[in-house]
């Protein structure tokens, strides 16, 4: 039978075996959760100082690295490396990437059609006036998207010449979530036509954007001609959701009187952002 001076020591000693075991599965416990909560890159990716691909790169990570993310925008994540380096990293260098549901968070290629020695559409003037007007609802329709905190990229910003092929490459360069590209039509003959259409190509994704944007356009005082399939280079090329709006024959006196209102613009702009808005909601 052992004395009581022999059994106290021992069970203090089982007492710190306890604490000890404890302590060491309070660690691996804490270890596991954060590595459950890193994500792992699917490519080697760049660290950025914004959420800019422009920003100064501060960092580079390899595929299979594990960081932790601690907030989203646009398509960028805010991330910490294992050694504690802090940066932001695209979302597309992950397996989940981040979901889109606001027009804050978005991502928007404006494309002002034709410009440079592509004049577009003339009007009853004989002048080439689609490509100035082009340019003229995209810088409108690009501040208003600005000042709801969307991320904006135009295909031209001045009077230049854009190849076809390289509007829908801008798109996919810079991970854009919606493609909009400004045109007016013209009839075979002057004043034979009158309104404005909404045209996709890709009926997933593209369908959906195309009708929640046209359906926001019902304040115009041009008649709505609606949704219809159109075979544009520009919408069949992109990989993202794309319309193309033709908002009115350029060569009908009526249709360019509201063409060139600063009324008319305002208005399509306006209803455009809207309906960009209710279509990201309803991702």
């Amino acid at each position: 039978m052992l004395g009581k001076d022999k059994l106290i020591p021992a069970r203090t000693d089982l007492k710190v075996l306890y604490t000890i075991i404890l302590a060491l599965s309070m660690i691996l416990l804490v270890r596991t959760v954060h590595y459950i909560k890193q994500s792992p890159l699917i490519h080697n990716a760049i660290i950025y100082k914004t959420y800019n691909t422009s920003s100064p790169k501060i960092g580079y990570l390899k595929k299979g690295d594990r960081v932790t993310v601690i907030k989203n925008k646009y398509h960028s994540k805010f991330v910490k490396t294992k050694d504690g380096k802090t940066g932001w990293v695209g979302d597309w260098n992950f397996k989940d990437k981040n979901k889109i549901t606001n027009l804050s968070d978005a991502t928007i290629v404006i494309d002002a059609g034709h410009g440079g020695s592509d004049s577009g559409a003339l009007a009853n003037n004989n002048k080439a006036e689609e490509k100035k007007y082009t340019l003229i609802y995209a810088n409108e329709l690009k501040n208003k998207l600005k000042e709801a905190g969307a991320k904006v990229y135009m295909t031209r910003n001045d009077d230049s010449f854009v190849s076809l092929k390289g509007r829908p490459r801008l798109a996919q360069k810079v991970h854009a979530d919606a493609f909009i590209s400004f045109h007016f039509d013209s009839a075979p003959k002057p004043n034979i036509a009158s309104g404005f259409t909404t045209y996709y190509y890709h009926k997933n994704g593209s369908f959906k954007l195309a009708n929640h944007v046209n359906s926001s356009l019902k304040y115009l005082s041009l008649d709505n001609r609606g949704v219809d399939f159109g075979d544009f280079l520009v919408l069949r090329d992109n990989k993202i959701p794309a319309i193309l709006l033709e908002m009115g024959y350029i060569n009908s006196d009526r249709d360019f009187e509201q063409i060139t209102s600063s009324n008319y613009q305002s208005t399509v702009t306006t209803d455009i952002k809207q309906g960009l808005s209710e279509y990201f909601k309803d991702k």
